[in-house]
Parts: structure tokens; C-alpha cells; sequence
């Protein structure tokens, strides 16, 4: 059995974060909220295995970014709300790692077992929070690309196409490969 060369880990360049540091969270809030909506709409099953849990507040911190990921479920409902810094009582768990590691996460590019042991990955808090987290995320079979497209019907055929040529390109130019994956697939 051949062994697996280690995955390479992207990070936004510091740029990045410097020029959004003085951007208003509310519009990004908005755009990230409704992204959550339509994901709980058309993926019912995720709200029931969170519900089913103790399951409150997880932080995701994408520790490239100038600011955190706030996922709530209260009541039967996901939220999300983004903030500045993080308090220790706001969530219950906290996973933090680059904004494209977090990502292919939840599109299936990264292994989280991988980038946890790498230490590329952070979790800290309440581990089976994030462990239901993580098995309802991988159960509902999201893709990122996919749901964001879905959201801009009657674009979203066009839209989905031009992310995937592009992420493509990316992935071929970062000799990251350019295999498909769950969260490209239509």
C-alpha cells in the first residue's frame, strides 16, 4: 500500500486579514446567515441530529481572518453571528485553523483527523459538541459551492460551473490535485 504524501494546508495571505479588518461585519453577517438558512432548508436532517444533542455555541476561528464564526442552536434553529474576539463564556467548543482548511472541512477535501494531529486544526472546549457537529455536516452531505449557488437562483447552474473551473485551476496551480470531491459535486 502506497502512503499518502500529507496534505498541503492553505492559508489566505496576511493582506487579507489587514484589509478586512476594518470592514463592517453586519453585510458579511447577512451574506454568511442566509448561506446557514438555505443549508438548514435544504438539509432538515442537520438541525435534527444537532437538536438531538447538548449542543449550543460552537466558535469556528479562522485563525486567518479578523474574525470568528459564532454557530448557535437554540430552540431548534441554527443561527450564526460573527464577531471580533471571542470570550471564553460565549461558546461551549471552539475550532479554529486556516478559512480554506475549515472549508475543504466541510466539503470533504481535508481529513479533520489529518489537520487535528498536524496541528493545523485546533479544537478546544466540548469535543462531542464539535464531534456532532462534524457528523451531522458529513451526513447531510453539504458542499459549499453547491449550497452557495443554490442561493442565487436562477444563476445558480452558471455560478456552480464557473466555481468549479475555478477551484480547478486553483487546485492544479497549488499541485493539490484535481480529483473531485463531494463538495464540487452537483
Amino acid at each position: 500500500m502506497q502512503e499518502q504524501a500529507p496534505q498541503q494546508v492553505l492559508r489566505l495571505p496576511g493582506f487579507v486579514a489587514w484589509a478586512m479588518r476594518p470592514l463592517p461585519l453586519l453585510p458579511l453577517e447577512i451574506a454568511l446567515g442566509r448561506l446557514v438558512k438555505g443549508i438548514v432548508a435544504r438539509h432538515p436532517e442537520l438541525v435534527g441530529r444537532l437538536n438531538g444533542s447538548e449542543w449550543r455555541c460552537v466558535a469556528v476561528d479562522p485563525n486567518d481572518l479578523p474574525f470568528v464564526i459564532l454557530l448557535d442552536m437554540r430552540e431548534g434553529s441554527l443561527t450564526l453571528r460573527l464577531a471580533r474576539t471571542l470570550d471564553s463564556e460565549t461558546a461551549h467548543a471552539r475550532i479554529s485553523g486556516p478559512l480554506i482548511a475549515l472549508v475543504g472541512l466541510v466539503d470533504g477535501v481535508y481529513d479533520g483527523d489529518a489537520l487535528f494531529f498536524s496541528r493545523d486544526l485546533v479544537i478546544e472546549g466540548d469535543i462531542e459538541t464539535v464531534l456532532a457537529l462534524r457528523n451531522a455536516i458529513d451526513d447531510a452531505d453539504i458542499g459549499l459551492l453547491r449550497e452557495t449557488a443554490a442561493l442565487l437562483e436562477p444563476y445558480a447552474a452558471p455560478f456552480d460551473r464557473v466555481g468549479r473551473s475555478a477551484i480547478a485551476v486553483v487546485r492544479r496551480t497549488l499541485g493539490l490535485g484535481g480529483a473531485e470531491h463531494r463538495g464540487n459535486a452537483s
